[in-house]
């Protein structure tokens, strides 16, 4: 009998990476967009500085916020879903069987063969049969609101540190624009990074968050000229 090959499937990153990758992407792009809008308004490099940790701080606590909370509420609705499950199996026995079974026919078994992989599916573990099968509940998809939060504050401030670092170290007349020039080689970095854990083609998330971050900064940067000219 052949040994089975280790697999190690890309797809089991998706919960951190989606995390990391926002998290990381938003903190470099916001940070450094806020950094070249307030020195597009002012030349004081301490209202530059003040503006990029405040801008650090507000969006590494607001990243893990959001995440917990919007995460939470899918870790809510599989509870929910799981518990109502459970329920079901425990009233409703051959029901579910036959639930299980048709779901393995319209995957391409014979009806006999689906009714017997459920009847030993579920003579194993009935529960982890239904949570997967039926609701496409795995424990790699499953929803983490503590680890999205961690990774998304800890990702933002790791991004966000990169413009005020620059921007720290560049003569006050060039901030705009090495804080610029940093972001973009960053986010180059980042969407390689990110394409490559995620097992995907290198270029076109690589030329996508450039793009943004383009955008995003150029937006900024019209904005606070703007405004330092009006006040």
């Amino acid at each position: 009998m052949r040994a089975l090959h280790d697999e190690n499937h890309l797809i089991e990153r998706i919960g951190w990476l989606r995390a990391a990758v926002l998290g990381a992407n938003d903190g470099l792009i916001s940070t450094s967009s806020l950094i070249v809008g307030v020195a597009a308004a002012t030349t004081a490099s301490h209202d530059i500085l003040v503006a990029g940790v405040a801008g650090l701080v507000a969006g590494a606590m607001s990243m893990a916020a959001g995440e917990y909370v919007s995460v939470s509420s899918q870790a809510d609705t599989e509870e929910a879903d799981m518990a109502r499950e459970s329920h079901e199996l425990a009233a409703q026995p051959e029901a579910e069987l036959a639930e299980l079974a048709a779901i393995y026919e319209q995957r391409g078994v014979a009806p006999d063969l689906a009714r017997q992989v459920a009847e030993q599916m579920m003579s194993k573990n009935a529960f982890e049969a239904h949570a997967r099968d039926e609701l496409g509940l795995a424990s790699h998809v499953m929803a983490k609101p503590v680890q999205a939060a961690i990774t998304s504050a800890v990702t933002f401030a790791t991004g966000a540190a990169l413009p005020l670092i620059v921007a720290l170290l560049a003569p006050t007349a060039m901030v705009a624009w090495a804080v610029s020039i940093a972001c973009l080689i960053g986010l180059a970095a980042l969407g390689a990074v990110g394409a490559f854990a995620g097992g995907a083609s290198v270029w076109r998330p690589t030329i996508r968050v450039v793009f943004w971050g383009v955008v995003a900064m150029a937006s900024t940067a019209a904005v606070g000229s703007l405004i330092g000219r009006a006040i």
